[in-house]
């Protein structure tokens, strides 16, 4: 079955809904909805993607998240795709979203964080390898062309913000 997203306008504003392939061929503005995750001593979980996934396939992110479903709000998305993909139930907290030009696709990015405090149990059709990082060391690791290219910008618009948990 195809996976529905609505289509929205540079407001983000609901026009239709689709499917989100068709939104990709078609470069149909959509909605994603990404967490950032940390630990209680402020590292950030960094992940590489399996191989054999569609999107990114082997490449390293700093986000965990994926589309929003139909009549999905960013934070539910986000509590969910965080169950989904680390089995860990918290609620992230919401702190911007932005139009993001895609490699794919252009959509709207809304970005969340939660501070993870219990143990991460990540599914392997979403997660290879994992690891916590500080800040730094992520900084570094962004640059890298192995790097999700979508995420670089999330993460400079992420490092501009005042108050984060962790913050160097």
């Amino acid at each position: 079955m195809a996976e529905l997203v609505e289509r929205v306008d540079e407001r983000d504003e609901v026009l239709a809904v689709v499917e989100r392939g068709e939104a990709i061929r078609h470069q149909w503005l959509h909605r994603i909805s990404t967490i950032v995750c940390r630990n209680s001593a402020g590292r950030i979980l960094v992940h590489r993607r399996p191989d054999d996934v569609a999107l990114f396939p082997g490449q390293i992110n700093w986000m965990l998240g994926g589309a929003v479903d139909v009549a999905e709000s960013y934070e539910d998305a986000a509590a969910r795709e965080l169950v989904e993909e680390l089995g860990v139930h918290a609620r992230p907290r919401y702190l911007f979203k932005f139009l993001c030009e895609g490699a794919i696709s252009p959509y709207w990015l809304g970005l969340h964080e939660v501070v993870v405090t219990e143990p991460v149990q990540p599914d392997p059709s979403e997660v290879a390898w994992h690891d916590w990082l500080t800040e730094s060391e992520l900084t570094d690791l962004v640059r890298d062309r192995e790097f999700v290219p979508d995420a670089r910008e999330a993460f400079d618009r992420y490092r501009a913000l005042p108050l984060r948990p962790g913050a160097m």
